[in-house]
């Protein structure tokens, strides 16, 4: 039988087809089965992966934290490291570090970064969680935009705060420094004040010094003043570094209360506490004691003459001999005259004022009702109020008087550093006659 075999028509083999065709004619498409066992192990995977990060997310996020602040550039790169890091700080980030609205300085070195930093913010009480302040600081980019200067941090910033203060809050700091000597009066401090470029306001200072403010009495309540009185005799003498901050291109300013509880922290620091206690023995409260060291401040040359001179003050005003309770104390009224001319004299021109001229005739000088206390030629007791700044020495000499010799009676020896002293009249117009004064 002759042999032959199907063709389409052109000789070739017909085409069978083994599946199914659809509607149109064509034949529908079937997904091996490897690749279905792959799309089902992955959409497996991510379930069984978003079971793990909702369950498993405090131990995933330790292990993630831990990473990233061995690798801390990656909190600032990948979000999902730094949205585990932020959920770690937690509140702290956003927490001010106390209350204290008070303005400081900070100091950043050429080769300072936000690693060095953040110990140094810490301990000077800016920061409290370093964490917070990098974390803040890598997502701000703050080093990229980290430059040496001085800048002014406040006590009740948040590490967020701090973070963009390092960048915005430059300022100019200038140093001056202020010598007030012993034996000046609040009027001498401020016309001083005038001829120094220091940023602080002479009025200011003065207003301040004179009516001090209840706020600032209570910060130091060893301060105990009579009603009305002034800072008179507790600014106390020294040099000091005053501290003046520009910011954003302005003038320096620096509040004349800064400087003024700088005199009062001065105060306290070389009086100290026991001097103020004063023994009942002694029969004058702190307030007297600083009254008499500033009159010893103006009569005393040498040190060591400085407890005896207190002590004819003293002497005098137990009326040692009968003697009447008179001080007969030349700068007492000299400090009177001097307050009735700087009240006519413009305050402005207080830096030209000669102070502490002693004018003739002391005893017979009439002085305003108000202040006739401090006529001791006239009035009996212990002035007022203090006179002027005095030194610790003059202070210890009032506390402990040398009244053993019962002096009541000195004067100056001319071209000397020294006084001479005497019980009686007699002897003390003796000393005047010898040293060319009678």
């Amino acid at each position: 039988m002759p042999s032959w075999r199907a063709s389409d028509g052109r000789g070739n083999p017909p085409v069978v087809s083994r599946g199914r065709r659809n509607g149109n004619g064509r034949r529908g498409f079937r997904m091996p089965g490897v690749l279905r066992f792959l799309l089902f192990a992955g959409v497996l995977a991510g379930i069984v992966l978003i079971v793990l990060l909702t369950a498993l997310r405090p131990v995933a996020r330790a292990g993630i934290v831990d990473w990233a602040w061995q690798n801390p550039s990656s909190i600032g790169r990948f979000p999902f490291v730094s949205d585990f890091v932020r959920e770690d700080i937690g509140p702290a980030l956003t927490t001010p570090v106390g209350t204290d609205p008070t303005e400081s300085v900070f100091v950043v070195n050429e080769d300072d970064n936000i690693f060095r930093m953040a110990p140094r913010l810490n301990q000077e009480g800016f920061i409290e969680n370093d964490r917070a302040f990098l974390y803040a600081a890598l997502t701000g980019k703050l080093n990229e935009q980290l430059s040496a200067g001085t800048f002014l941090l406040r006590g009740n910033m948040t590490p967020v705060e701090v973070a963009e203060a390092l960048v915005t809050a430059r300022v100019t700091v200038t140093t001056t420094k202020i010598t007030f000597r012993e034996g000046l009066r609040i009027e001498q401090m401020t016309a001083l004040l005038q001829t120094i470029d220091s940023a602080i306001d002479p009025q200011e200072f003065y207003d301040l010094a004179t009516d001090p403010s209840a706020e600032l009495r209570a910060d130091y309540p060893w301060l105990v003043l009579p009603e009305g009185a002034s800072l008179e005799g507790f600014l106390y003498p020294d040099t000091y570094e005053v501290i003046t901050v520009a910011a954003g291109g302005g003038q320096p300013v620096t509040l004349a209360e800064d400087l003024i509880r700088l005199l009062l922290d001065r105060f306290e620091e070389v009086v100290t506490q026991e001097r103020m206690t004063v023994p009942e023995e002694r029969g004058l409260t702190f307030y007297e004691i600083v009254t008499l060291a500033s009159i010893v401040e103006h009569e005393a040359i040498a040190d060591e003459e400085r407890a005896l001179i207190a002590g004819v003050y003293q002497n005098r005003l137990d009326g040692l001999n009968g003697e009447p309770k008179i001080m007969n104390a030349d700068p007492t009224i000299t400090y009177v005259t001097d307050t009735l001319a700087l009240e006519q004299l413009p305050f402005a021109e207080w830096q030209e004022y000669f102070f502490w001229k002693v004018p003739p005739n002391l005893a017979d000088v009439q002085l305003p009702e108000k202040f006739a206390g401090y006529q001791t030629y006239q009035r009996a007791g212990l002035i007022p109020g203090p006179i002027s700044a005095a030194s610790v020495k003059s202070i210890d000499a009032a506390l402990a008087p040398d009244q053993a010799d019962g002096f009541t009676y000195f004067v100056a020896i001319p071209d000397k550093q020294t006084h001479a002293f005497a019980k009686t009249l007699r002897e003390h117009e003796d000393n005047l006659r010898k040293y060319g004064y009678l």
